[in-house]
């Protein structure tokens, strides 16, 4: 495309239209562990991902019976500074807890 002129002479490219996609999501998954306590899992879910208790009580379940448990979906950001958070906690109160970052 030919450059057209702006104001003052100054020569341009027309803009392209860019087309945006959404972010890709990841889960955040909490792994259950033989150590740590099912109160401080939920205190985790509570704290770090703002679940209510009734919510925190069911993943805390599913982690506890199945080995594992979605906590979330986010952004690759977020879902790894909420991992580092759980992380952070669980060794500040010395409990094994860890959790993984999957693709949604």
């Amino acid at each position: 495309m030919p450059l057209r002129t702006g104001t003052g002479g100054t020569k341009y490219a027309p803009r392209k239209k860019e087309k945006l996609k959404e972010p890709e999501e990841y889960r955040v998954v909490l792994l259950n562990d033989d150590y740590t306590t099912m109160d401080f899992v939920v205190e985790v879910l509570v704290s770090i991902f703002h679940k209510n208790q009734e919510e925190a009580e069911r993943i805390m379940l599913d982690v506890h019976q199945k080995g594992r448990g979605i906590v979330g979906q986010y952004t690759w950001d977020i879902a790894q500074t909420k991992a580092n958070q759980v992380h952070d906690l669980a060794r500040q109160y010395e409990f094994p807890l860890r959790c993984v970052i999957e693709p949604a």
